[in-house]
């Protein structure tokens, strides 16, 4: 009986509908695969249905696509910052205005992005954007607001200089302070959920790495071409050979013995 239910199903995207139907059609093949692995764990034979190519072709679309908005026509940016984490440089922050209907195959969020995929996306996301805007906050103004302030500075400086006024936020993370009246919905990985957010967090992150490549070949030493100014082994080993930067976040704990380290 098993047998022949399992080789009788097939996935079919085509017999739904709407939106809603499709999602309920995913979440049944879903459980029923489930269930189906679970007795395939029990036996010591293989069906042949796992050389079915529509349940390869339904293991695809099981990945997540990344949305083209959050709330209908409405004019809505994505925001994202890079760089919170880091012992030296600034925070970026991004702000990105896409017209609804884009979509793209490759972008995503930055961070699981190649540096190439990076890179190649920028100027796409420049031109198919219907507004964008990069900003920075110093590591001086870090150490005067704390980095969690200077987030939330570097996307409303990117917002602010959008050539168009957004009616709706979408923002990174599940914090924000808005220096203006824009509604905003904090979405936690909400670079991996929506297009103008995955957009954001790749200007922010190819705009910051390239500043830390310049400042590198004024430093040298602290290797910043490659680190970006994280807090590798090689990183801090500089710090204690070397000393600080005026590049540095003296407020951050660079090294373990933080104590005895010279920061004037």
């Amino acid at each position: 009986m098993l047998i022949r239910v399992l080789k009788n199903k097939e996935i079919r995207n085509d017999e739904c509908k709407n939106e809603k139907e499709f999602s309920v059609q995913k979440l049944s093949d879903f459980l029923f695969l489930i269930g189906y692995f679970r007795f395939k764990s029990q036996t010591s034979f293989t069906f042949p249905i796992f050389q079915n190519s529509k349940i390869r072709e339904w293991q695809r679309e099981m990945k997540t696509k990344l949305l083209s908005y959050f709330k209908a026509n409405t004019v809505e940016a994505g925001c994202d910052e890079a760089g919170r984490g880091c012992l030296a440089g600034p925070v970026f922050a991004a702000a990105v205005i896409f017209p609804s209907d884009f979509e793209n195959e490759i972008l995503n969020d930055s961070k699981i992005l190649t540096k190439k995929q990076r890179h190649d996306l920028r100027p796409i996301i420049e031109k198919e954007a219907l507004a964008w805007a990069v900003e920075a906050v110093s590591n001086e103004e870090i150490d005067e607001i704390n980095i969690l302030n200077a987030s939330f500075l570097a996307m409303n400086r990117a917002v602010e200089r959008l050539n168009i006024q957004p009616e709706h936020l979408l923002i990174d993370g599940n914090r924000f302070r808005t220096q203006s009246k824009i509604p905003f919905m904090c979405m936690i990985k909400g670079d991996g959920r929506f297009f103008s957010i995955a957009a954001a967090s790749v200007l922010a992150k190819t705009y910051r790495d390239d500043f830390m490549e310049k400042i590198h070949d004024e430093f040298p030493e602290y290797n910043w071409k490659k680190n970006k100014g994280y807090p590798t082994k090689m990183h801090r080993d500089a710090i204690r050979k070397f000393g600080v930067t005026r590049y540095h976040r003296k407020t951050f704990r660079l090294l373990n013995e933080q104590l005895v380290l010279d920061l004037k």
